[in-house]
């Protein structure tokens, strides 16, 4: 019989909050969490938004002594893992530590440590560059903390997809548990980059919106009126479990991951193909793999980034799989309120598609006001729905034309 493995536990850090209960009220309320940047001095860049996470101690998080070790994207992920594990009342014990694994990504890692450190560099020598720069900016370095502190000797490796970082993450160890190579996985993605290079980078790009003057309404996607998306950072963590070793600890469970899906465009770097058959061919992986058909699908937390070229092609993807029904399910992104957190956007979102399996609510696409002809969806706009989702699937796609998909459905034992 093949293992099903379950959500137990999540974690959430992001720009709406620090902790679940945050960020949930904020998702439900429609509340943004972007406003103007204040980690640099940003007044000349075309793009002075963005969604920093607020209030955030790294000493909260992670021992003082250790602090400096660690880029910041692993503070995120420090802080997340260690609310998923509160969520989840799970404790790492001696006799199944080998059973219990890690799998966190990040689509950039530690760029704020190359830049400070480049700095020290120049001014003054290699002498001078930290011991730890190296093993606190590696992407890997998130999955190795985060198994360093719990104890967790299974499974430890890492993703870096770009923007489908998370979700490739959380299912590359939804298949472990299945293997049966663990029985617990903490998984999940996280980014911290909201930092000079990064920015002017995707500035250079012209991907972010230049919405300066409103930036609580910068982030709309499929809006007509969408201009580029918002940069944000945080981290999102899932404690996955088989579902029998769940049981017999008495676990709460939010979700069932039922399916999994990835594909690649083979296309271009940074835009979709037109006709988007690189997300058709991931959603329609995640459903097969989950043994249903479209029509059993109640809501799809879209990938959705506001920017022009993307959100078209993801609209023309979902007519693609759902066909006729594509008008009636309800699509909504979330980073509308959260922005987006790059190879972290999977992981929280996969945490919120849980939260709304487990509630029967789907969060809205808030700044939704001018209907875009060419996205022509039920996009649940500026107002959280009430209603039952007993399947609901999460779409995460990146540069190099990376594509993942998870598929959650309520847990009937």
């Amino acid at each position: 019989m093949e293992r099903r493995v379950v959500i137990t536990g999540v974690g959430m850090v992001s720009p709406l909050g620090i902790g679940n209960p945050e960020n949930w009220e904020a998702l439900i309320q429609g509340r943004s969490g972007i406003g103007p940047i204040t980690r640099f001095d940003a007044r000349d860049y075309p793009c002075r938004i963005a969604g920093e996470v607020k209030g955030f101690n790294p000493e909260d998080w992670v021992p003082k002594k250790d602090v400096k070790k660690m880029d910041l994207f692993i503070h995120y992920a420090m802080a997340a893992a260690e609310i998923a594990m509160r969520d989840a009342a799970f404790q790492v014990g001696p006799s199944e530590a080998d059973r219990v694994g890690v799998y966190i990504g990040s689509g950039i890692g530690g760029l704020p440590s190359i830049e400070r450190q480049h700095e020290i560099l120049l001014r003054e020598g290699p002498r001078r560059v930290s011991p730890f720069f190296i093993v606190g900016l590696i992407v890997n370095m998130a999955s190795g903390q985060v198994s360093i502190r719990y104890g967790a000797k299974g499974p430890n490796q890492a993703a870096c997809t770009a923007c489908a970082t998370g979700t490739h993450a959380i299912g590359e160890a939804y298949e472990i548990i299945k293997r049966s190579d663990a029985d617990v996985m903490i998984a999940g993605g996280c980014e911290g980059v909201i930092a000079p290079l990064c920015v002017g980078g995707f500035c250079a790009m012209r991907a972010l919106s230049t919405r300066n003057d409103d930036p609580a309404r910068a982030s709309r996607p499929f809006d007509a009126d969408r201009d580029g998306f918002v940069i944000s950072e945080g981290a999102g963590i899932v404690i996955l479990e088989e579902l029998g070793h769940a049981i017999r600890r008495h676990a709460k469970i939010y979700a069932e991951v039922a399916g999994y899906g990835a594909s690649g465009d083979a296309f271009h770097v940074s835009a979709p193909s037109e006709d988007g058959d690189g997300p058709v061919r991931v959603m329609r992986r995640a459903i097969a793999d989950a043994g249903i058909e479209p029509s059993d699908i109640d809501y799809v937390n879209a990938h959705g980034t506001s920017t022009p070229q993307g959100d078209v092609v993801e609209t023309r993807a979902i007519k693609a799989v759902f066909g006729d029904r594509a008008r009636t399910v309800a699509v909504s992104s979330t980073k509308s309120m959260t922005g987006h957190l790059l190879g972290g956007s999977g992981g929280l979102e996969t945490a919120i598609v849980a939260l709304a399996v487990h509630h029967d609510i789907v969060p809205p696409t808030i700044n939704y006001t001018t209907p875009d002809p060419e996205c022509d969806l039920d996009y649940v706009p500026n107002e959280a729905r009430r209603t039952t989702v007993n399947y609901a699937l999460n779409n995460s796609f990146g540069f190099g034309g990376t594509n993942a998909a998870l598929l959650l459905r309520k847990c009937r034992k």
